[in-house]
């Protein structure tokens, strides 16, 4: 039960990385066998919040304060000895080891793992919290919304005072996040405080006692979760006035060249819209709506379950990405690390990738066109490498960025997806970014645009979509977009709800 003893209080926490202040002077406190919601937007500093909580990193400064003992910084040893567990968005599981050795992964029964005592122990653990679960079975069976329930069930399993949740219930479905509401009112019983952090509303109004703000890096607000309101959150979570400059764009889009009708699978259900000539389009939601998915489904990465795709007004079938190439189409990933480029492979090689059948004949690549191509790109998008030769991994995020760019353009694409175009660059890159855009934009080019940075989507998107949970929420004209109806719509709010409060 709740409690109005603090079992844990950050105060004045700061964490500055090169050229990011991430958290700025944030205070904050938790009472016992309270559910204490975390919100904000992405990039809010709620994750960095967590894992100094946890020692996964250090804060740069203040104090924390778990039933009045200070300590100067967490770590992770410490915070398993003071009983506080994390889980996290990515899982953190042993794959080919069986649910019950990952729930019970380091401990012992006797001198040794006694595999049928802990399969036991699991099987115990599961009746009490309702799941329907096989400790007998490899983790790397399961879907992703399994795997979730393992990671609750192992936290569940310590001697739990303090449990993090981040984002919890993205991968669940709404029976499984029955179960996990039904777990998270057991622990409150026992006096486990909770710290809950998600970007589904109705959840933090059915589940919260109280719900912490951060905007910016910095604390907002803190309020009882029964006295405030679905509108008065989102205005705390996004009031602030614009920060960046977006270039203007003066183009008028032409003729739709791609259109989704009733397109469903991986995630996503039954979405349709189009995307014209020398149009931008954004795609908005919060963690789990299923932008990137739609991308790979889009991109051909993943087979279609149902609708259409239509490019220049006749239906396709994409099986690979290498389809979609030949289609016209190009695509600039989330992680530009894992899939977007090569980077132990050289600047040349990457760009020259997506298009070697251009610049061969027969088997051999022709040196001249190879070279003519990638000076081309380098002097186009300004990559700054001390050679063409010079290995990816080397280079700074920004230029990492634009190999990956030069690589898609080099295929000479009429349809270009950007998912998170700017994650993890500098200012000046973003402008550059930001930029050429808006050049293809203006040569004709079809592009559409995933961002987890409202404003960046506000500043560069003639269109909006806006997902919630992999289904279409509703679209926003740049004329009426703004913050609190977008965020409303991706935390499923109805957009004549919104436009009637606004």
């Amino acid at each position: 039960m709740v409690s109005d003893k603090i079992v844990l209080a950050l105060e004045h926490i700061s964490k500055i990385y090169p050229g990011v202040t991430a958290l700025d002077d944030v205070s904050v406190s938790f009472r016992r066998g309270e559910v204490h919601a975390l919100l904000g937007e992405n990039g809010a500093g709620k994750s960095t919040l967590i894992k100094i909580i946890s020692g996964a990193i250090l804060p740069d400064g203040g104090c924390i304060r778990i039933n009045d003992v200070e300590y100067k910084h967490m770590t992770p040893g410490l915070s398993k000895k003071l009983s506080i567990e994390v889980i996290y968005q990515e899982f953190n599981l042993v794959e080919s080891l069986s649910v019950a050795e990952n729930i019970f992964l380091g401990e012992r029964h006797g001198f040794r793992f006694d595999s049928k005592y802990f399969e036991n122990k699991a099987a115990e653990l599961f009746q009490e919290l309702g799941i329907d679960l096989d400790p007998h079975r490899a983790v790397e069976t399961f879907s992703p919304a399994k795997k979730q329930l393992v990671e609750i069930c192992k936290s569940v399993s310590k001697d739990l005072k303090l449990l993090i949740m981040d984002e919890p219930s993205a991968p669940l479905s709404s029976a499984e996040v029955e179960i996990m509401f039904g777990i998270i009112g057991k622990l409150k019983e026992k006096g486990v405080t909770i710290i809950y952090i998600s970007h589904r509303m109705e959840e933090l109004f059915r589940v919260s006692d109280r719900v912490t703000i951060l905007r910016d890096g910095c604390f907002v607000k803190t309020l009882n979760t029964k006295e405030t309101s679905r509108q008065e959150l989102v205005s705390l979570m996004v009031g602030r006035e614009l920060k960046e400059s977006y270039p203007s764009r003066h183009n008028e889009p032409g003729a739709a060249i791609l259109e989704l009708k009733g397109l469903t699978g991986n995630g996503d259900r039954d979405i349709s819209f189009s995307v014209r000539k020398g149009e931008v389009l954004g795609i908005a939601g919060l963690v789990g709506a299923g932008r990137t998915e739609l991308a790979n489904v889009i991109f051909g990465a993943v087979r279609i379950e149902g609708g259409e795709i239509h490019i220049r007004g006749r239906p396709v079938n994409l099986k690979s990405p290498r389809d979609a190439i030949r289609y016209g189409m190009g695509l600039i990933p989330e992680d530009r690390k894992l899939l977007g480029c090569i980077l132990e492979s050289s600047v040349k090689f990457n760009i020259s990738l997506a298009c070697v059948k251009n610049l061969s004949r027969g088997f051999h690549i022709i040196k001249s066109r190879e070279k003519k191509l990638v000076e081309h790109y380098e002097e186009a998008l300004r990559i700054k490498a001390p050679s063409m030769e010079q290995a990816v991994k080397n280079l700074s995020g920004g230029n990492q960025q634009k190999v990956v760019l030069a690589k898609a353009l080099a295929a000479e694409p009429e349809i270009l997806i950007f998912d998170e175009p700017t994650r993890g660059i500098d200012v000046g890159a973003k402008q550059e970014i930001y930029k050429l855009m808006n050049d293809l934009a203006e040569a004709g080019k079809a592009i559409i645009m995933i961002s987890s940075d409202l404003e960046e989507l506000l500043g560069m998107s003639d269109r909006m979509l806006v997902l919630h949970e992999g289904k279409s929420a509703g679209e926003v004209e740049k004329g009426e977009a703004g913050p609190e109806l977008v965020i409303g719509l991706a935390s499923g709010m109805k957009k004549e709800e919104l436009v009637c409060t606004n």
